[in-house]
């Protein structure tokens, strides 16, 4: 899994849908992402989760995902996305298909966020 964490004040999330499970933000930057991500990959649209917000993308034949939620930093939000590469069980018995440092899907969203001029301290962590 990936996670990749930065800070702005882009999206407002007071005008993101209640999350029903737990009132955590996060659905702001999983459309944000959609619309970046497109053509060269659909998103579906985010679900509420206890822990944020998630959505689904297919990458190469896999299904990857993208997990999201923010917490207040002062005026702005510090914000984590989550990438999680889908395995079947022999996959993780056998440690086959792992997400590696250079997963395709990882770094074109990682590359998305890290253009992005009003996302401040992008760093990425990539759990084995």
């Amino acid at each position: 899994m990936a996670m990749i964490r930065f800070i702005t004040a882009k999206f407002d999330v007071s005008v993101e849908r209640r999350n029903p499970i737990n009132p955590i933000p996060g659905e702001s930057l999983l459309l944000w992402l959609a619309g970046k991500a497109s053509p060269k990959a659909a998103i579906s649209v985010p679900r509420a989760e206890d822990w944020g917000w998630y959505s689904l993308v297919e990458w190469s034949g896999r299904q990857y995902m993208l997990g999201s939620s923010a917490s207040p930093e002062g005026d702005e939000y510090e914000w984590v996305l989550q990438i999680d590469k889908h395995r079947s069980l022999v996959e993780k018995l056998l440690g086959r298909e792992r997400m590696l440092s250079d997963d395709p899907c990882a770094r074109f969203f990682q590359q998305l966020l890290e253009e992005e001029p009003s996302f401040k301290g992008v760093v990425v962590d990539l759990a084995r």
